[in-house]
């Protein structure tokens, strides 16, 4: 049996300018070897014969654009990622949260749900995890499986144990999963006041209003107008005097609501002023 054909080099820059004229989403920036063997994984899990084959699909099936979208899309996280944005939460942030009655945080294009377990241990050392709610909402329902199910490959541990540590650990942090053979599966009351759901920044809408909302190295594959579009949807959803963190290369300086937040830390964290 034949292979599917091998999509080439001009091809993928085809494919990047139709995905992002019919979706919104800008890939021109993402790493070509990474993008080129995504596209090709998905010629042959869907049994696409050429690029033309796939183009017309793409063009024409709205639903397959979205599978697209999903399958191309990096998931690239791990536990107390830039442990000193997590240290800078820990010790600044977090602190002017425990003065509410409720915490809500959104971390939004949570993947596969590391960074929503980190804020959870977070919280728990804060003592503050029994009055607050953890979103964690992606494009991808795939992910969020792996989110719910709390288990992670056991060679990550050590990265996770050092960031960990780095980010201003209090404890053992093999104290919060429990090994087994090749996997650790993360302890349950980690997952008691973590909600995972479906969400497109793209296209829905706001859903809850939050004192904390994440969303790192998500805003680096949409385009300025899009970008745009996201930063209106996070500061409908953030309550006066909330906090919005990006991701190292994200910042809200040059988008329109710039003069609605102001900038707390240099680990990327904004808070969102006060109109009165």
């Amino acid at each position: 049996m034949l292979e599917p054909s091998i999509v080439k080099d001009e091809e993928i820059e085809y494919l990047i300018k139709d995905v992002y004229d019919l979706y919104g989403y800008d890939f021109s920036e993402y790493s070509r070897a990474s993008f080129k063997r995504r596209v090709n994984r998905i010629c042959l899990i869907d049994r696409f014969t050429s690029f033309a084959e796939l183009r017309y699909t793409l063009i024409n099936d709205p639903e397959y654009l979205k599978r697209f979208v999903e399958e191309v899309t990096v998931n690239v996280t791990e536990m107390f990622r830039d442990p000193y944005f997590f240290k800078a939460l820990r010790e600044k942030i977090l602190p002017q949260l425990g003065t509410y009655p409720l915490i809500r945080i959104w971390v939004a294009g949570c993947s596969t749900g590391e960074e929503a377990y980190s804020m959870a241990i977070l919280l728990k050392e804060a003592n503050l995890y029994h009055k607050s709610l953890i979103y964690g909402t992606d494009l991808n329902p795939s992910v969020l499986e792996t989110a719910r199910s709390g288990v992670f490959p056991l060679q990550q541990m050590k990265l996770y144990s050092e960031n960990y540590m780095l980010s201003g650990g209090k404890k053992d942090f093999s104290d919060y999963y429990t090994a087994n053979y090749d996997s650790a599966k993360f302890d349950k009351s980690l997952q008691e006041k973590l909600i995972l759901s479906t969400h497109n920044l793209v296209s829905d809408s706001s859903f809850n209003s939050f004192q904390l909302i994440i969303c790192r190295n998500v805003l680096i594959y949409f385009d300025r107008g899009l970008q745009e579009r996201v930063f209106k949807l996070f500061d409908s959803s953030l309550e006066n005097l909330g906090f919005l963190a990006l991701g190292a290369k994200e910042t809200i300086r040059f988008s329109k609501l710039d003069k609605n937040f102001h900038q707390v830390e240099d680990q990327r964290i904004w808070k969102k002023l006060d109109p009165n």
